[in-house]
């Protein structure tokens, strides 16, 4: 229930309690609440935007560069959480947008159903990317096509929306008109075929990194979903990120350690 902060070179430089109080949509929370961090993302301004849930509800939360928090948005109450699962969080720096990924429960197809939520900085929803009766249509016809749950979440160069589901095995992608231009991956441990993948990002030159979690690897693709190669293999990736100077950064689940690749 806290947020570490370390150099690329793995010198710890601080910490902080993710405890927040603080006024929000014009109602002041009047106890602290500690919450349990799901996932992180940083804006252009160097503010930190954390997604989490403590035993009431589930928010995001933006943190200034001193760790203190600035303001909270996306409520899911706790009779809602059984239906709106929240997972990851990106930030879209050129439109100042926060992107959650949501996994919905429809309870009459007993069936998860993935959606990405935009949000401006001061709460306001801008848009869903995805819709709840084209979720029923893919069910109903094609079964395993269409995002599910997604844990992770994000944006390359060109503002399209990269999502990895972890029960369809694929990386769905959609652009800033929310049409679905293409997937890729698909269930298997063969060469461009992944296993309930779970971090993603893109590096300067527009590739497609992802958190190969079930097969213990990392993949490499281009912008189109071409596979490229596997960066590393024999870790439990999580969460997949790119420095400032192009290093990947990969979080490993099982050891709980942080591995910086400085060339792939």
């Amino acid at each position: 229930k806290r947020i570490k902060v370390f150099t690329l070179q793995g010198t710890f430089v601080r910490q902080f309690p993710t405890a927040v109080t603080l006024t929000s949509f014009g109602s002041t929370i009047r106890h602290c609440q500690t919450m349990n961090p799901l996932d992180v993302a940083m804006d252009g301004e160097g503010n930190l935007w954390v997604l989490g849930w403590t035993s009431s509800e589930a928010f995001a939360v933006q943190y200034d560069k001193q760790g203190r928090a600035i303001r909270k948005i996306y409520h899911v109450k706790e009779h809602q959480y059984i239906y709106n699962r929240p997972k990851g969080i990106a930030v879209d720096t050129r439109k100042n947008h926060v992107l959650i990924t949501q996994s919905h429960f429809l309870p009459l197809l007993c069936s998860w159903y993935g959606e990405v939520l935009v949000f401006a900085t001061d709460g306001t929803l801008v848009k869903t990317v995805g819709d709840k009766g084209i979720a029923w249509f893919v069910y109903l016809f094609y079964r395993k096509m269409g995002s599910k749950i997604s844990e992770y979440i994000t944006i390359d160069m060109e503002g399209n929306i990269l999502v990895p589901d972890i029960v369809n095995h694929h990386v769905y992608v959609y652009n800033e008109d929310r049409q679905f231009p293409f997937v890729f991956g698909g269930e298997g441990s063969c060469e461009g075929q992944l296993y309930s993948p779970r971090g993603i990002c893109t590096d300067r030159a527009g590739n497609i990194i992802v958190a190969d979690w079930g097969n213990h690897r990392v993949e490499l693709f281009d912008k189109t979903g071409k596979f490229l190669k596997h960066i590393t293999t024999g870790l439990n990736p999580r969460a997949v990120a790119m420095a400032p100077q192009g290093q990947l950064v990969v979080t490993d689940c099982t050891t709980g350690t942080i591995h910086v690749i400085n060339s792939y």
